[in-house]
């Protein structure tokens, strides 16, 4: 999410019961087969009133490819401040999924390749000044879509090493 259409303010703050900014995360949080994989609780704070559709999205910065995988993308309602731990997965409401990298919909927990390292997991929470397309179905599209329309933006980072 590099470019100046994404350069806005970092003045939504995200948080997380289950670990701290740059701390790692809990196993019940890693992917199928190494977890649980059951999403983190989230909380986003500091939100623009005129914010019209919130963007969630979980990438893996240390992932061995060009750029950062996307794990998890969300489109929220941004009446929503929260999601429950287990609550990123299809039929909640307010929430609906975007195919991520890993061609999911839904919650995609950590799966570093074994012996690599820790990977840095972060969950970015954009505000976004006008309603993403409910056809908009990947992650480019989505990208397109909010370029040029953040208002603000908010990352909570969390690592995990397998």
């Amino acid at each position: 999410m590099a470019g100046s259409a994404f350069a806005v303010p970092e003045s939504i703050t995200v948080t997380s019961a289950a670990f701290a900014d740059g701390g790692a995360m809990p196993q019940s949080s890693a992917g199928k087969g190494v977890g649980a994989d059951t999403s983190p609780a989230l909380r986003w704070t500091g939100v623009p009133p005129e914010t019209r559709q919130l963007v969630l999205l979980m990438d893996d910065v240390d992932v061995p490819l060009p750029r950062p995988l996307f794990h998890t993308i969300a489109v929220i309602e941004p009446t929503v401040d929260s999601v429950a731990a287990g609550a990123l997965q299809p039929g909640t409401a307010g929430i609906r999924f975007v195919r991520a990298g890993l061609g999911n919909r839904g919650y995609a927990g950590p799966r570093p390749i074994p012996g690599h390292g820790p990977h840095r997991y972060r969950f970015h929470v954009f505000a976004i000044d006008t309603p993403i397309a409910d056809d908009i179905a990947r992650a480019k599209a989505l990208l397109t879509a909010m370029a040029g329309h953040v208002l603000a933006r908010g990352t909570l980072t969390g690592t995990y090493e397998r």
